[in-house]
């Protein structure tokens, strides 16, 4: 199936293959007057656009089009070809081992932002003493972190422009914006807003998570009903929920110590085992039936995925302004947001501008699942939540998560029939095609998805085994779609230009989702809507990238510490966004998914910029917008260009 749906395209496409000097297969094809070679482009960059080299290429020459691997990259392939010269049957073994993400990248923890740091309560100017008493190991002396502080790296402070003042006060890093001339933090009355990022996590649920004294009663309640039988009806006794703590999670108490979701500072339990919790209500008797809870209504509309780093929330911001429908946020490991995990907890944030928004959950075990389902039910606002049931990395599936769960349907089950009862949202789910490449799985989980309570499911047209190395299947996600009916059926995969958006449309799903074309062009929403080739500018890519500065300064902070994560997804971004090639340079159009850039020169020299595929001139568009890097500051990507395999 897979091999017939990646040959569709290029046959529909025309492939550019018959054109005299037509590029390689799997080579977006280029203008020739616009293709260079590997040492002439990086010329033009070193020379800053001053000194454009000969565009002349050698007929049959391969330079214009190779793409070189990265020099540690190489020298891996090299020492594992070395030793095994002589058995040439291994040697593409060693090469599929060198694929993939760049799994060598050091994983260094910024400890130098600790150095030299002011203390909060210095910061926010609020307490009279320091917050941490004897034991604080901050700076209190302004005049001494000054001198060490950088420079200011401009003189307007996005901060104190949008919300009428900066919370970092003097180590904002635009700090000469809102300083007055004794060096106190100015306010604009009139302007002074909180933030609109909404289901952050309140201090004294994070508290009461850490100590285990939250209690799941509707979870517990659903996985006693799931460990009965299949049917997971309200029971009889739902008006008199039992204390159990058989049921718990790991990392989660269920003794007498717990407190219930919605009266978090109740009192001690009765010596009973039947536990009364505030005045009965009609909740607690009746429960909302299938019909009877929220609909999700997103038929025909343009779902931006889940991305994993790259779909933060000021990267939402962008895509929702292009014309993105319905955004989800990135996956969250229910564990982690169990025990109160601030970092976890920051995934789930939603901005005011994201009308139809979602949160995805990871898992392999339903009580975890049920009781953090449960938790955000009552915590957070939401339109619906998503079970990822299609991540692929091992550090997921080895635990029985993501993918796993394709293969353990009994588990598979209980979860999605224990979050179902304890939302008031719809449940939506997220799958492959299957595990294995030529096994797929996803015909016959369809129809029990629909009897297990999911309101939709979205299909990604690839395996896991299968990765990125062919496309996506969209001739089954056709044959998927009659199998889901009367459920509704998303999309997923290699949607990069409004054809390929019309073309998935044709299979008869209800919508589709787009991950890697919005990373690749976020205004492909617009494209899609108003069905044409964007041919946009270099200036107009900048303003994009300005714009996520902006939005990541609000998000992130203003200090150096806000600045530098910043710097680090607006890095990982350029990553993808450098494979983008501009439709006034293509001589065929659309662009494929699977078609790398060869080596070219734009038309200006900012164009040629954003299309180099080295860290350093990455860095170097950075700097454009939030200045110098400072003198400690490694990026190595985390994503390995590894799409067009």
């Amino acid at each position: 199936m897979a091999e017939g749906a990646a040959e569709a395209p290029a046959e529909s496409g025309g492939g550019g293959d018959t054109a005299a000097g037509a590029p390689e297969r799997g080579v977006a094809p280029i203008k020739p007057q616009y293709l260079t070679t590997k040492e002439q482009f990086h010329e033009f960059l070193e020379a800053k656009g001053q000194e454009k080299p000969s565009q002349e290429i050698k007929a049959g020459e391969p330079g214009g089009n190779d793409l070189a691997e990265p020099e540690a990259k190489r020298i891996r392939l090299e020492d594992g070809q070395a030793g095994e010269a002589a058995e040439l049957g291994e040697r593409p073994q060693v090469q599929k081992r060198a694929r993939g993400q760049n799994k060598g990248r050091p994983h260094m923890k910024p400890t130098h932002y600790d150095k030299n740091r002011l203390c909060p309560s210095l910061v926010q100017e609020s307490a009279a003493k320091c917050f941490f008493g004897d034991r604080c190991r901050f700076l209190h002396d302004v005049g001494r972190y000054l001198e060490t502080k950088p420079s200011d790296l401009g003189p307007h402070c996005v901060l104190f422009e949008t919300f009428g003042r900066c919370p970092y006060g003097v180590t904002c890093r635009f700090a000469g914006a809102h300083l007055g001339p004794e060096g106190q933090n100015l306010v604009r009355e009139e302007r002074v807003q909180a933030p609109p990022v909404r289901n952050g996590l309140d201090r004294a649920l994070q508290q009461q998570l850490r100590k285990r004294q939250v209690r799941f009663e509707r979870a517990e309640q659903a996985l006693r009903q799931l460990s009965r039988g299949p049917r997971a009806g309200p029971s009889p006794d739902a008006a008199t929920p039992e204390v159990s703590g058989t049921e718990g999670a790991p990392g989660q108490d269920g003794g007498d110590t717990q407190q219930a979701l919605p009266e978090p500072g109740s009192g001690a339990l009765a010596s009973s085992s039947v536990q009364t919790c505030g005045p009965l209500t009609d909740e607690d008797i009746v429960r909302l039936r299938p019909c009877e809870k929220r609909k999700l209504d997103i038929g025909g509309k343009l779902y931006l995925a889940p991305l994993t780093t790259c779909g933060n929330l000021p990267f939402r911001r962008i895509c929702k302004r292009f014309g993105a429908d319905v955004t989800c946020g990135e996956m969250a490991v229910c564990t982690n947001l169990l025990q109160g995990q601030t970092s976890e907890w920051a995934l789930l944030r939603r901005h005011p501008c994201e009308d139809v928004f979602g949160v995805q959950l990871e898992g392999a075990f339903p009580d975890t699942m049920t009781k953090c389902a449960e938790l955000l039910n009552r915590t957070i606002e939401v339109d619906f939540v998503d079970i990822n049931v299609g991540c692929p990395i091992d550090l997921v599936y080895k635990k029985g998560g993501g993918c796993a769960l394709m293969n353990r349907s009994a588990k598979f089950q209980q979860i999605v029939r224990g979050m179902n009862q304890v939302l008031d949202v719809p449940l939506t789910v997220k799958i492959r095609t299957g595990v294995q490449e030529r096994v797929n799985l996803a015909h016959r989980l369809l129809p029990e998805l629909r009897e297990w309570g999911a309101a939709l499911v979205t299909l990604h047209g690839r395996s896991r085994e299968q990765r990125y190395t062919k496309l996506a299947d969209w001739q089954y996600i056709e044959q998927c779609v009659t199998a889901a009916s009367p459920m509704p059926l998303f999309g997923n995969g290699d949607i990069l230009s409004y054809e390929d958006a019309n073309r998935a449309m044709q299979t008869g799903v209800a919508g589709v989702m787009i991950a890697r074309g919005a990373l690749l062009k976020p205004w492909l929403f617009t494209e899609i809507k108003e069905q044409r080739h964007w041919d946009i500018s270099s200036s107009e890519r900048l303003a994009i990238l300005q714009d996520f500065t902006r939005y990541g300064l609000e998000h992130w902070g203003s200090d150096t510490q806000g600045v530098e994560k910043t710097r680090r997804f607006l890095l990982e971004w350029l990553s993808f966004l450098c494979r983008y090639v501009p439709v006034g340079l293509l001589e065929r159009l659309p662009q494929r998914i699977n078609e790398r850039p060869p080596y070219y020169l734009g038309r200006d020299y900012l164009e040629t910029l954003m299309a180099s595929q080295k860290a350093a001139d990455w860095i170097r568009i950075s700097e454009m917008l939030l200045g110098p890097v400072p003198p400690n500051f490694v990026f190595l990507p985390k994503h390995k260009a590894n799409a067009y395999k």
